[in-house]
């Protein structure tokens, strides 16, 4: 009795001291990093965002680029899923700007990523480390990639890595399509239905190396995904910590994944899944462009907070969607909540961990990655924004 107690009193005094501190970081930061802004300038944000993944890739000792930039911090290391599927957004900035530096550093992410390749194929959980368990999605977060940085350079060494790491998800993969074994120590196992993005990055190894075994695996995801999806839009089991109110994140990963795969095959039913995903994150979203950061079953929010990152990768799938079939609704959600998220990146900060970069939530003491600007947030909304040129959005 008297250990239970204690236990109880040490995580009432933890939490006591969290919620302390999480207001002494409002009270500090909140002058600096918590007032949107009215500057919209699509080439000023692009170039901003762009040289924030540049300085997160060059402040640590390896080629990968940091994780994150922790208020009163700085960067903290490199992060293999998210460098992964940074590498075909900085080959898509060395287009855009004509600057071959933007290929030198992706490639150079690439090989970064072949290096600490597990002997198994797969690709580590978590920040870069010397004791590293594999992890089904990052895994196929790289192989978005090498595949990419394959077809740009016909270089083997991306291919051959990419084989490696699709061979080893297919022989973890059950069945029915989905994955249970070789998740993340982070993940729920029996929650991972995003999976179904890691199997868009399957699908496009297996369409750069001509594997017909791999292209079936992904494949198998896609079905197994859709036959999870509510009428809504909404997937159950989709979530890294609440299936009951999965986060934008995880809903928009899965969205995603579906939407690249049916580009890829033009499987009819991929994209319209994607479509119901997206028709209900349509009519979620404010007028100001605020979607709330956790969603439930019914696709009401939660929260009262907004996942940034969520937020980009759902303007993405608007655009993709606008592009294919033309319908302005897609279009006008996404210049809307483009503009929102243009509002809150900060790019006038003196701090060069912070200037260019994007939160995971809005506010920033919201409920993913509080206080933190995260790499693939930024890389999100580089697509975001590069998309919305692309299509010559105009409002």
């Amino acid at each position: 009795m008297m250990g239970t107690l204690t236990r109880w009193a040490r995580e009432q005094a933890r939490t006591v001291l969290d919620t302390s501190q999480q207001m002494l970081d409002r009270v500090r930061w909140s002058a600096e990093y918590a007032r949107p802004h009215d500057n919209f300038d699509r080439l000023t944000h692009i170039r901003e965002a762009a040289d924030w993944i540049k300085r997160a890739q060059d402040s640590g000792t390896d080629r990968g680029v940091a994780q994150c930039a922790t208020l009163g911090r700085g960067f903290n290391a490199s992060y293999p899923e998210t460098t992964g599927y940074i590498i075909p957004t900085f080959l898509d900035l060395a287009d855009f700007f004509h600057d071959v530096d933007y290929e030198r550093r992706a490639i150079e992410m690439g090989d970064w990523e072949i290096s600490i390749q597990m002997d198994c194929g797969a690709v580590m959980t978590g920040k870069v480390n010397a004791t590293p368990t594999p992890a089904v999605f990052n895994t196929g977060q790289v192989l978005l990639g090498w595949s990419a940085l394959y077809r740009r350079t016909g270089e083997r060494r991306f291919l051959d890595a990419a084989r490696r790491a699709a061979d080893w998800m297919i022989e973890v993969q059950e069945p029915n399509g989905n994955w249970i074994k070789g998740n993340s120590s982070h993940a729920n196992p029996h929650s991972t239905l995003y999976n179904v993005k890691a199997a868009w990055g399957l699908l496009e190894a297996a369409r750069a190396g001509n594997w017909d075994e791999a292209e079936r695996g992904a494949l198998r995801a896609a079905d197994y995904c859709l036959s999870r999806q509510k009428q809504n839009g909404w997937f159950a089991d989709c979530c890294l910590s609440d299936p009951t109110q999965p986060l934008l994140h995880t809903i928009a990963y899965s969205m995603q994944g579906l939407m690249g795969i049916a580009r890829i095959t033009n499987r009819p039913d991929c994209r319209e899944a994607a479509a119901r995903t997206a028709n209900s994150l349509v009519a979620l979203m404010d007028n100001s462009g605020f979607i709330p950061g956790r969603i439930n079953e019914q696709f009401f929010g939660t929260v009262d907070w907004c996942c940034l990152t969520g937020t980009a990768q759902t303007s993405i799938v608007w655009s993709q969607l606008y592009e294919d079939g033309g319908d302005t609704r897609y279009r006008d959600a996404s210049l809307l909540a483009n503009r929102y998220l243009m509002a809150r990146h900060n790019i006038t900060s003196v701090d060069s961990a912070f200037r260019g970069g994007v939160f995971g939530s809005w506010p920033f003491w919201g409920g993913y990655g509080r206080n933190r600007i995260l790499n693939w947030a930024v890389k999100f909304f580089l697509d975001a924004l590069l998309l919305e040129d692309k299509l010559g959005h105009v409002e």
